[in-house]
Parts: C-alpha cells; sequence; structure tokens
C-alpha cells in the first residue's frame, strides 16, 4: 500500500470508530499509524478505527498507562533504542568499549519489566508484540562479518523475553520469516527520517510491519478438513500402471517433494485437521498401497477414503457429508487441472489446489499454502479427538441407516456434561469459528467476549459430550443472561461434529431446569449458514427459516414438542445471581 492510498482510505470513512487499538511504541508513530489504521479500516471494509499511541520515549509507561484503559486489542512495538537508547542512533550517550557490559545489564533489567508488564496487558485485552526489525548499530570493534560476545548477549536477553512473553496465551508474536519476505533487512531504515523526525521506518517497512499487524489481530478461521488425490499427489506414479512397489516418495526417487506432503498431512492430521482421500483407483491396491512400511500418512490418520472411478466431485460430496462440515472450511488438492476444474465448478466454496508434481519449489510453496489455511495458535483436546469420533459415528450410523432412529440414540449411552465456560479459550474458539449452528453469526473479540459474563443474571456454559464411540470434548457453548420475566440466550452454537445427537435439545431442557423461565428469547439472526439452526426452531414451529430477531421459546411449549432424550446428564454449571 502506498501513503496517498492509506491516506485516501482514512480520509473516505466518516463512520464512528468500530474498535480501539492502542498502538504502544517509544518511537513517533508517524506513518506506522496510519498504515496500521488504513488497513485496519479495509480489514472493516471502511469502519473507523481509533489508534491510540502513547508519549514519544517511554514505551514502558505507554505500556502500563494502557493496563488501565479498555481497548479491542494492542500492538507493541520494540526497537532496540527501546530497551536502551544507546542501542539507537538518535542517541550521543556513548559506544565506548568499558560501556557494553553495562548496555547489556541495563537491557536484560528492561526486558524483565517489559515482559512482566506485557502479561499484566494480556490480562485485559490480545497483545501483539513486534520484536526489534532493525540492525544494532556499528557499536563493537570486532569487523562487521563476525558476531560479537555483545551482540551475543544482546540476543539472547531478547531471545528469553521474547520466549516469556509467547508463553501467554493472548500474546502474539510477529514472524521475523513473514516480515523478511516482504520487507528485507537492507530496505528498513531510514535514517534521514529516524534522525530528524524520531521514526526509523521506511514507508515499505512500515506498510509490511501495519499488514502483519492485521493479519495477526484477525486471522481467518482455519480450515477444518483437506481432501487429496493420490496418484502423482501423494505419491509419484500411477498406481494402476506401476503397482505398490512402483509408487515412491523419496529423495532417491527423485520424489522428496511427495514425502514432504505425506509428512505435512501427517502433520496436521495430528493437530485434528481432517484428512480424507478422493482418487480415482482400485481400493483393494489403494489398501495395499497404504500398507507399505515406509509411508508417511498412516491410513489410520485418513477418513473417509473414496476410492473408485466415479466423478470427483462426487466422491467430495460425500466426504462432505461424512464430515458434516461447509464446503468453504475444505481444500481439495490433486494434480490435474481437470479434476480441480470439476469439483470447483460443484462446490466453488472449496478450495482446489495444484500440486504441482513437475516442480519441487512450487511443491514447499504449496505446502506453506497449506500451513497458512490450517494454522492455529493450539492443539486442544477436541481437535485430537475429532477424527475418532467422526469415524466411530459415521461406521455405526451407516448400520442405522441416513436417519438416526430414537432407539439407535437410546443404546449409544450419551453423556452430556454442563461447566461454566469462565476464562475457557474453548469456548471463544467455538463462538468464533461455528457457522452451521450458531444462533446469529456473531463474532466476538477477546475483550468483547470477557465483558459477557460481566451482566447482570449472565451465564456462560460449555456443553461437553461422550457416548460409546467415544468422546466429543467441549461441543457446545450457551450464554446469555436472566431477567425476572425470562432467559435471554445470545450466545449458542455447536460444533457440527455433534450433530444428529440430540445434544441441542438437552441443552435447552437443561436450561429451563436450571433458570426456571417460563419461556427463553433467543436473539437470533438468519445468516446463509446457520441452516442446522433453523431447522431446531422450526421444529417448535418458530419459523425459524425466514424470523429475524427475537424468537421465544415457552417451556410448555418445549416440554410438548421436545422429542424423548436419553442422555445422563452431569451438571457442573453454577450461574450468577440477577441483580
Amino acid at each position: 500500500m502506498r501513503l496517498a492510498e492509506a491516506f485516501q482510505i482514512i480520509g473516505q470513512s466518516s463512520d464512528p470508530a468500530k474498535v480501539k487499538i492502542h498502538l504502544l511504541l517509544g518511537i513517533t508513530p508517524l506513518h506506522l499509524e496510519t498504515f496500521t489504521q488504513a488497513r485496519l479500516m479495509q480489514h472493516f471494509q471502511g469502519a473507523g478505527v481509533d489508534i491510540a499511541t502513547g508519549l514519544y520515549g517511554d514505551l514502558e509507561g505507554n505500556v502500563r498507562r494502557a493496563c488501565d484503559e479498555t481497548a479491542h486489542s494492542a500492538i507493541v512495538v520494540i526497537e532496540w533504542s527501546d530497551i536502551d537508547q544507546r542501542l539507537g542512533i538518535r542517541s550521543s550517550a556513548g559506544w565506548r568499549a568499558e560501556t557494553l557490559n553495562d548496555i547489556v545489564n541495563q537491557a536484560e533489567a528492561k526486558c524483565r519489566r517489559l515482559a512482566s508488564q506485557l502479561h499484566e496487558l494480556a490480562t485485559r485485552m490480545p497483545v501483539i508484540v513486534a520484536g526489534p526489525t532493525l540492525t544494532l548499530p556499528p557499536m563493537t570493534y570486532q569487523p562487521p562479518s563476525e558476531e560479537s560476545d555483545f551482540e551475543l548477549r544482546l540476543k539472547l536477553a531478547l531471545a528469553q523475553f521474547l520466549l516469556r512473553a509467547a508463553n501467554h496465551h493472548a500474546i502474539r508474536l510477529i514472524s521475523d520469516t513473514q516480515l523478511a519476505l516482504t520487507s528485507p533487512i537492507e530496505g528498513r531504515h531510514d535514517v534521514n527520517l529516524d534522525l530528524h523526525a524520531g521514526f526509523p521506518y521506511t514507508l515499505k517497512h512500515a506498510d509490511a510491519l501495519a499488514g502483519l499487524f492485521v493479519q495477526s489481530l484477525f486471522p481467518p478461521a482455519p480450515k477444518k478438513g483437506i481432501i487429496t488425490d493420490l496418484d502423482q499427489t501423494l505419491w509419484r506414479g500411477i498406481l494402476g500402471d506401476v503397482g505398490v512397489e512402483g509408487i515412491n516418495w523419496a529423495l532417491e526417487g527423485k520424489s522428496q517433494g511427495h514425502a514432504l506432503y505425506q509428512q505435512l498431512l501427517a502433520s496436521l492430521a495430528d493437530s485434528g485437521v481432517l484428512v480424507a482421500v478422493a482418487s480415482k483407483n482400485d481400493p483393494g491396491i489403494v489398501e495395499e498401497a497404504f500398507r507399505r512400511p515406509d509411508i508417511l500418512l498412516q491410513s489410520s490418520s485418513v477418513f473417509p477414503m473414496e476410492v473408485g472411478w466415479g466423478v470427483k466431485s462426487e466422491a467430495v460430496g460425500r466426504i462432505l457429508q461424512t464430515w458434516n462440515i461447509g464446503p468453504d472450511s475444505v481444500v481439495f488438492v490433486d494434480d490435474s487441472p481437470m479434476e480441480l476444474a470439476e469439483v470447483g465448478e460443484k462446490y466453488p466454496a472449496v478450495e482446489c489446489l495444484r500440486f504441482p508434481s513437475d516442480n519441487p519449489g512450487a511443491i514447499v510453496d504449496l505446502l506453506w499454502r497449506l500451513r497458512t489455511c490450517f494454522g492455529k495458535r493450539e492443539i486442544l483436546e477436541e481437535d485430537r479427538l475429532r477424527l475418532a469420533s467422526i469415524r466411530n459415528f459415521a461406521e455405526h450410523r451407516s448400520e442405522e441407516g441416513s436417519e438416526v432412529s430414537a432407539d439407535f440414540l437410546s443404546r449409544i449411552e450419551g453423556k452430556v456434561t454442563l461447566e461454566s465456560a469462565g476464562s475457557d479459550q474453548r469456548a471463544f474458539e467455538l463462538v468464533n469459528k461455528t457457522n452451521q449452528f450458531n444462533l446469529n453469526g456473531v463474532r466476538y473479540s477477546e475483550a468483547e467476549w470477557k465483558t459477557l459474563a460481566q451482566r447482570p443474571g449472565a451465564f456462560l456454559a460449555t456443553v461437553s459430550y461422550e457416548d460409546r464411540f467415544g468422546p466429543l470434548g467441549r461441543i457446545a457453548v450457551l450464554g446469555g443472561y436472566c431477567t425476572d420475566d425470562a432467559c435471554h440466550v445470545d450466545v449458542w452454537v455447536m460444533s457440527c461434529r455433534a450433530f444428529s445427537r440430540h445434544i441441542e435439545f438437552q441443552a435447552i431442557r437443561q436450561l429451563f431446569s436450571k433458570t426456571s423461565a417460563a419461556e427463553i428469547r433467543f436473539r437470533f439472526k438468519s445468516t446463509e449458514r446457520n441452516g442446522p439452526l433453523k431447522s431446531f426452531f422450526a421444529h417448535f414451529e418458530l419459523n425459524g427459516s425466514t424470523a429475524e430477531g427475537e424468537l421465544v421459546l415457552r417451556a410448555e411449549d418445549f416440554g410438548r414438542l421436545c422429542p424423548r432424550l436419553f442422555h445422563q446428564v452431569n451438571d457442573k454449571w453454577m450461574m450468577s445471581e440477577k441483580n
């Protein structure tokens, strides 16, 4: 983005500020503030953004003061001069050899204080941290081609500081590697601007930083599943032509790219990503290929395997139905442009990526692209349970037919556990990524999420589930507040993995029981994708397919129309008192 374009974006909006963001630094904010505001306004489609900055040269004080203010999040930019002013070019405090030990000692103490302050700030809002992006001045007597003891000690202090900061779940560190891709080191420092205005960055570097700030603050929801082809994709060679021993994925066979792809898929599966196969092949030979001892992606990590001679888009459709997730949560990888086009035409929301089997460099680029699609900040227990629960339920459901009968549900020993959500990160994640069973599609910042539980009469609960096919973990969130005349629900989501088990009915039954409310008022909004929730309301004749705003479910109607439920309920849910 050019500076003129950034000013134009900022000048075009007359809307009130949608969010407030702290931009905390010791340098002059200048163009970094401009680019950050413009990119945030782009993210919010033109809505205003309030950027709050602090005092020049007082990073510690700026962080400390931000702890006392309310904001959506904070961006903390640290340069070497913030750790010790003698590490910048605007200081004349001395680079003499006898001062170097003192600089290191002061830097270590400053890093310890900053780490504590950032942890304090992160208890109030999400924090994005950018470590020093500029090079140190030529301070030592050693030639620049060699690392000095002084520089290594400084970098060690910095690394320990960043590691301590990263250990807090609400602190996110800007990647040096990603920054280097768009802003090479030699093009970052504007010495003239640094000396004359206290702003050390070139325009290109300031814009690159601002772009990463917004990406980190508002990352896209990670995809949930990847569907892969086999021949010339998972391995090199056509299985039907060369046989099980003829396919390869090794450096010796000039097919290391396929090994890297297998390795990545196995890693994604370990992190809870669903992996499936859609291949035009003979099922028996494919099973034999997956029994090869050197294969890096085990068949136990793949489900389902749609192997046959039918149309690829039909195989993809069956996989989506088995997973019970939307096409926009899935990536399809194939080496054939025709197959990609056919699937993309049938399912435009599926992200179709070509496997460039003839170009190792492009394969590595594809791996980075997939990491971007599926990247997440932490692996939760629910992620590890996902594949087993889908596989087990799908296999037993197929025995019962497409509809799950009451008799079947009565025999699976379902157990529902309700607990207060508190600061549960899984609850926050579910609300912000769930689409199909979502009351209104509202997404929350971490600061907004924390305020929900502070309302008079507020409640916020997670719902966990397990049955004889295994545990699903925490799969639903229910939140709102109670008044004298009703229970109001404005947060209600449930993972698609939990569909067909009547867990949603049990959650509302428990809410009626716990609140003794005569009616529940749902803050409903129809979205393009929350059809399953509309079906729930339609079951109670609330016209959930078209209604907007508040939907009212009376206790007597719920009791009359609710299907028979067979769950064992474990109630650990504590509700706050009404004011």
